[in-house]
């Protein structure tokens, strides 16, 4: 559950900081409940589709389409978060800033509460009391129409970092920078290993860790020890069953005391071609001999009057394999199985990493599926909120773009499809659309004359609360660094990834590559002149129709 927490704070802080954004946009003369309209109107649309968009993807992997229990309950539970971190934002974060409106308002500080003194007063006290008393109006105007121009982040976007990223000798720079992101996902892509490592699952320093090394340094070339369980009562004397078990187990290393017993037989010349030589012989005889003992826990007998009956019993098998053991045993596993349902013999095969198998034999395909659904979602909802088709493109395409990064450069750093893994690549496509979407829209909506200005302004109205909220999600994963977890180091690599690409695409990749691309600007230049050309006209025909307005004026 620690992983819920993680990916739950992004999709909080991300509304948090969003709204906070919105709401410090707004004018400070205006009354505060036309300032808290103002940010609802500016933020929520956006952020609901987002949740929705979470809700969604997360309910799929809650769905009975899921497999994989842990992956179900994780979603289940996530699912769940989503909503009350949607209603927690809508409601009491909501509140929150009425209160502080009303606060600010009046002229009250928003921590102690207290009348915040005159300018005057503050100048005749010591530093550390102007600092916690200042309200931060004392050397600029209270009626700014946009007082959040002087947020540090704010201005070093609108005056520095804007200005050099639209450069033009930047530019091709950006161009290579990501055909080497590119190119190093797709090399990626192409490694994926489609199981986990075992070790991966224990704990750094755990005794089980040596043991797993030792095993696949040394003993890699066996399959593990896989149990052969028989559970019907069976005429084991019979010619036609032991060439049906011989069948089963060729090809295999056995530890059988079928066989043994065989040999038995067939070294001491002794005839067992019946039920109750068979296993009188094998009770009496067999089993009472110090080297044979160890398999009397391999046969469970039953009585019934003064016959005895086998109805049970097991042996063990072990395949000679390549290096590739794990995927072998896989391929072993889904040839067994099959013949458990299809021969006369009734049997049931197992082994502990079994489970871990049949856990991870739909790790590529499930990440795939749920991922390629989201983004089907994505535009099928996008299409109603969003006038302008290409704002869908672009959406679609960066979200593509950040989650195939991210499943490259997670192979490339030893990172296996896992669960963990499986989480964070759908939690991946939720946190790249809840950042990008708004920055996409805020572009594709804009009436500048250039995309250029365009992309400035949507950075300038947005970039503040997307770098404020991975900044805090990135610090947010420095504790994992020191818990003595291979998974959760794994939690760490994928999340670091999740946030790292997401930060790439909003301030390096899209403000270069959407003043390239379409879509164009010069549609709203030539509306503007319409409208501009249109309101000349209509005040020519007023002055001429009275001039003595003019007079007046």
């Amino acid at each position: 559950m620690y992983v819920l927490c993680f990916l739950i704070s992004g999709h909080g802080t991300k509304g948090v900081f969003e709204l906070l954004s919105g709401w410090r946009r707004t004018r400070e003369n205006l009354p505060f409940k036309d300032r808290v309209a103002d940010a609802y109107s500016d933020v929520m649309v956006s952020y609901t589709m987002t949740s929705s968009l979470y809700f969604i993807a997360f309910g799929m992997g809650a769905s009975p389409f899921t497999n994989i229990e842990a992956v179900k309950v994780f979603c289940q539970n996530m699912c769940v978060s989503i909503l009350l971190n949607y209603f927690y934002i809508f409601s009491f974060f909501g509140s929150c800033l009425v209160f502080a409106g009303q606060l600010e308002q009046n002229r009250y500080h928003s921590i102690f509460c207290c009348k915040i003194p005159s300018a005057e007063y503050l100048d005749r006290k010591p530093v550390w009391f102007q600092t916690m008393m200042n309200d931060g109006h004392q050397h600029t105007s209270h009626h700014e129409t946009n007082p959040y121009q002087h947020h540090f982040i704010q201005h070093f976007l609108r005056e520095h970092y804007n200005e050099w990223i639209t450069n033009i000798y930047v530019k091709p720079f950006v161009v290579i920078l990501y055909l080497i992101y590119a190119s190093f996902s797709f090399m990626g892509c192409l490694q994926i290993n489609d199981g986990a490592n075992i070790i991966n699952l224990l704990a750094s320093e755990s005794p089980s860790v040596s043991y797993a090394l030792i095993q696949q340094k040394y003993f890699s070339n066996y399959s593990p020890v896989i149990g052969f369980y028989i559970y019907e009562p069976l005429e084991y004397w019979n010619g036609t069953v032991q060439e049906d078990l011989k069948t089963l187990s060729q090809g295999f290393n056995t530890v059988s005391w079928i066989e043994q017993y065989y040999q038995y037989l067939r070294v001491g010349n002794i005839s067992a071609t019946n039920k109750s030589d068979f296993i009188s012989i094998l009770q009496s005889s067999f089993l009472k001999k110090p080297e044979f003992q160890h398999f009397k826990n391999d046969i469970i007998f039953s009585k019934a009057g003064d016959e005895n009956n086998i109805i049970a019993s097991r042996l063990y098998l072990v395949a000679r394999t390549s290096e590739n053991t794990q995927r072998e045993a896989v391929e072993l596993l889904e040839k067994l199985r099959p013949l458990s349902l299809i021969q006369s013999i009734k049997f049931i095969v197992f082994n502990p990493t079994f489970v871990f198998m049949d856990h991870y034999g739909l790790s590529v395909t499930m990440p795939v599926l749920i991922s390629g659904f989201g983004i089907l979602l994505v535009l099928i909802l996008t299409f109603f909120l969003v006038i302008h088709p290409l704002g869908n493109f672009w959406l679609i395409l960066s979200v593509t773009s950040i989650e195939l990064g991210v499943l490259g450069l997670m192979t490339l750093w030893n990172v296996d499809m896992d669960c963990i893994s499986i989480l964070c690549l759908i939690y991946t496509l939720n946190f790249a659309i809840d950042h990008c979407a708004p920055l996409l829209y805020t572009f594709v909506l804009a009436t500048e004359h250039t995309r250029t200005q365009c992309i400035k302004n949507s950075l300038q109205e947005h970039g503040t609360a997307i770098l404020q909220n991975v900044s805090s999600f990135l610090i947010g994963l420095v504790p994992l660094l020191f818990v003595p977890s291979n998974l959760t180091f794994t939690l760490f690599k994928c999340l670091l990834l999740a946030g790292s690409c997401t930060l790439l695409h909003c301030f390096v990749i899209l403000p270069v590559f959407l003043t390239f691309f379409p879509p164009s600007k010069k549609h709203h230049k030539k509306k503007k002149r319409a409208k501009r050309k249109e309101r000349e006209e209509i005040e020519c025909i007023e002055i001429q129709e009275n001039p003595d307005h003019v007079t007046a004026v």
